[in-house]
C-alpha cells in the first residue's frame, strides 16, 4: 500500500516535487531548473517522479505512485490542450494526455492557482472554512476556488480566472485600459501583477517591487502613490469577488502578497463596494508560503486513490 502523495509544480524557472504522507507532512522536496521546452519538461517530470518513488521505497509497488501537477495554465475541456499558460510554449500541447504515457504513472494536471487554493483550504490558512478563494499575484495573477475541501474547476475549466476579468468601478484616470496578452483590455492582471506595480512606481520597463514599502516609509512620493493606487484597485477586485461569491476567506499568495499594505489595508477598503452593511470577509496571508502550490498538486489525489 502506498502512503505517499507526489506533487509537482511547474514554475517559470524551476520544477519542484514534494512527497506528502497521509497526514500532509512533507517527507521529500527537490527542485531542478525548468528546461523551457515541452519534450524536456515531460522527461524531467518522469525522472523526478521516478527518483522520488525510489527514495520513498514505492517504486516496486504493483500500482505506480500517481502524481499531481500544477502548471501556469489549464487544460481545455474540449480539446485536451493547454490554454492560457504564460509559459507560452505549453499552450496548444496535450500535456495531460502525454504526461502519463511518458512518466509511466497516473497524473492529474491543474492550474497552479487552483493548487495553491486547495493547499491553503485543506491544511493552510483557511483550513476548516467552507468556501475559500485563493489568490496568486506575482508575474501574473490567478485564483482558485475550493468548496468543502473540493476544487471547483468549472465547465470550461476557467473557474478562478479573475485575473482576466476587468478592473471594476474604474476611475477616469485609469483609461485607456491597458491591453492584455489574452486579447482583451483592462484585465485585472494588467493592473495588479508585480510588473504593473513596479512600472507604476518606477516607470516603464521595471519589473521588481522589492523595496517599495521601505521607499514609501522613507518618503518616496511615487512609491506612496503607487501603493495607494494598488491597494485601492486590489480592494475593488476583492469586493467584486465577494459580491459574486461571498467566500469564507480570501487567501493571498505570490510575491506581491508579501507586501504588508496589501494584506493590512485591503479589509478596510472593502465596505465601499461590498453590498452588505458589514463586510467580515477575512483577507489572509498564506500558511505554506512557496510550498503551497506544490502541496496542492499533491492533494489532487485522495489517499484511497494512491493505493489502487
Amino acid at each position: 500500500m502506498n502512503d505517499w502523495r507526489l506533487g509537482i509544480d511547474v514554475g517559470a524557472t524551476k520544477i519542484e516535487i514534494v512527497a506528502l504522507d497521509r497526514t500532509g507532512e512533507m517527507k521529500l522536496r527537490r527542485r531542478v531548473p525548468n528546461p523551457g521546452q515541452y519534450d524536456a519538461l515531460l522527461t524531467t517530470i518522469r525522472d523526478l517522479s521516478n527518483s522520488a518513488a525510489d527514495e520513498l521505497g514505492a517504486s516496486s509497488s504493483s500500482a505506480p505512485l500517481p502524481i499531481g501537477v500544477g502548471i501556469p495554465g489549464s487544460t481545455d475541456a474540449s480539446s485536451g490542450l493547454v490554454k492560457n499558460a504564460n509559459a507560452t510554449w505549453l499552450n496548444g500541447k496535450p500535456f495531460e494526455r502525454d504526461l502519463p504515457e511518458v512518466a509511466g504513472r497516473p497524473a492529474r494536471v491543474e492550474n497552479d492557482a487552483n493548487c495553491f487554493a486547495l493547499s491553503e483550504a485543506i491544511d493552510g490558512a483557511a483550513a476548516g472554512k467552507n468556501v475559500v478563494f485563493g489568490v496568486i499575484i506575482g508575474s501574473g495573477m490567478g485564483g482558485g476556488l475550493v468548496v468543502n475541501g473540493k476544487l471547483v474547476s468549472g465547465l470550461n475549466h476557467v473557474a478562478g480566472e479573475w485575473g482576466h476579468t476587468p478592473l471594476p468601478w474604474p476611475r477616469l484616470e485609469e483609461f485607456p485600459m491597458p491591453k492584455c496578452f489574452c486579447g482583451n483590455e483592462g484585465c485585472l492582471e494588467r493592473f495588479l501583477c508585480g510588473s504593473a506595480l513596479a512600472e507604476d512606481w518606477q516607470g516603464p520597463g521595471h519589473r521588481s517591487v522589492e523595496g517599495i514599502e521601505d521607499a514609501a516609509a522613507n518618503g518616496d512620493a511615487r512609491a506612496v502613490a503607487a501603493l495607494d493606487r494598488y491597494v485601492d484597485r486590489f480592494a475593488r477586485a476583492c469586493a467584486m469577488l465577494i459580491n459574486i461569491l461571498d467566500p469564507n476567506a480570501i487567501v493571498l499568495g505570490g510575491g506581491v502578497s508579501n507586501i504588508r499594505a496589501v494584506r493590512e489595508r485591503t479589509p478596510g477598503l472593502l465596505q465601499r463596494h461590498v453590498v452588505t452593511p458589514d463586510c467580515k470577509t477575512p483577507i489572509l496571508g498564506n500558511k505554506h508560503g512557496d510550498s503551497s502550490g506544490v502541496r496542492g498538486a499533491a492533494w489532487l489525489w485522495e489517499p484511497s486513490e494512491t493505493t489502487r
